[in-house]
């Protein structure tokens, strides 16, 4: 199942969302059934909130160009700050195409960092 397939926030967000990804010329999967997400490496750095705002995590330089050029702010989760991730504005994910570009660096720079392991469940 592709994903996003159980999401029940915004579908229009889901849909620019998955067209931005699309767009960006990136080998990113949307994953996550209800909360959909990109990983890379066993990195997250996407997603896509219930109440559809979306998260890029970028490198430090990265982030601060991006909350500068969008004055965007920081992500909260769970009552405090997502270190690394800056929040896209609502009108930047409305434009896929513009959006795009972003996501293809937020991928570049996540290919740099170590892979994680991943949690394998036994059958």
């Amino acid at each position: 199942m592709p994903g996003g397939h159980a999401y029940t926030g915004p579908a229009e967000a889901l849909a620019n969302y998955s067209a931005a990804i699309e767009a960006s010329g990136s080998d990113a999967e949307l994953k996550g059934a209800k909360n959909p997400y990109t990983s890379r490496n066993g990195n997250m750095f996407s997603f896509l909130s219930p109440d559809g705002s979306l998260a890029l995590r970028m490198s430090k330089e990265l982030g601060e160009q991006f909350q500068s050029e969008y004055e965007s702010g920081p992500v909260m989760a769970y009552g405090s700050v997502m270190r690394g991730y800056v929040s896209v504005p609502a009108d930047l994910l409305a434009d896929p195409a513009a959006l795009a570009p972003w996501f293809h660096r937020a991928w570049e720079w996540i290919g740099t960092q170590p892979a994680k392991a991943t949690k394998r469940k036994n059958k």
